[in-house]
């Protein structure tokens, strides 16, 4: 049995492309379903200039695009990407632009009992879909416990500093490595793909990362 590919995803859950591109690649992974895969999300702050307690939309998008109305046409198109995938990106229920902090503490904490990947979408719907205020911590446990998780084990540790060093110094190093843009894949520790692909050009990258593997795994014998 082959060893599974891993598969490093750099992300942010306010990042309307990563939520997109999530899909993305789980489309890509189904198209793919003799190579097994792991996939891991990596910490990524989209905005790492945004305080622990989040600012308002309105200030973050004239702050960020100049005013609301110049981010219109870009969330329209966004959207319908989003739309395609069958994914909600509801742009007017959006009312605040949360530090993703605690959100990241959550995906790894939650990929410890291998719920990664439902815990990120859980976060990234609640966020575009619901227009849900992701420095509430009540949401966040909720979010937790609509996982699967322990809601009052999650709101002990949201309380405390747990983890935080360890979230903030893998975003820092994730852009000291030259990731300026996410999603960011990384395929096999050997093939970078950056941006929200079709999931055809994912999946040929899982073909092509898996045969590189191989190789060097025969090579090395």
């Amino acid at each position: 049995m082959a060893e599974p590919l891993r598969i490093d995803v750099f992300s942010d859950v306010v990042c309307p492309w990563c939520f997109i591109g999530k899909r993305r690649l789980e489309k890509a992974i189904a198209l793919k379903p003799d190579i097994p895969v792991e996939v891991h999300y990596q910490p990524y702050f989209l905005n790492d200039w945004i305080p622990r307690e989040g600012i308002g939309r309105e200030q973050y998008l004239t702050t960020k695009f100049g005013s609301p109305q110049r981010y219109e046409q870009i969330a329209q198109r966004v959207a319908a990407a989003a739309a395609s995938e069958g994914l909600v990106y509801n742009v007017g229920a959006l009312s605040n632009q949360p530090n993703t902090t605690d959100c990241h503490r959550l995906i790894q904490w939650a990929a410890r009992e291998g719920r990664a990947p439902q815990m990120k979408q859980r976060l990234m719907e609640l966020y575009f879909t619901e227009g849900g205020d992701l420095t509430d911590r009540e949401v966040l446990v909720k979010a937790a416990a609509d996982v699967g998780l322990d809601p009052g084990a999650i709101r002990q540790r949201l309380a405390t500093d747990e983890d935080v060093d360890l979230v903030t110094q893998a975003a820092e190093r994730a852009k000291e490595a030259g990731i300026d843009g996410v999603p960011f894949f990384i395929f096999g520790g050997m093939l970078a793909v950056s941006g929200a692909q079709a999931p055809e050009y994912l999946a040929s990258a899982i073909a092509h990362a898996a045969q590189q593997a191989a190789a060097k795994g025969e090579a090395a014998e």
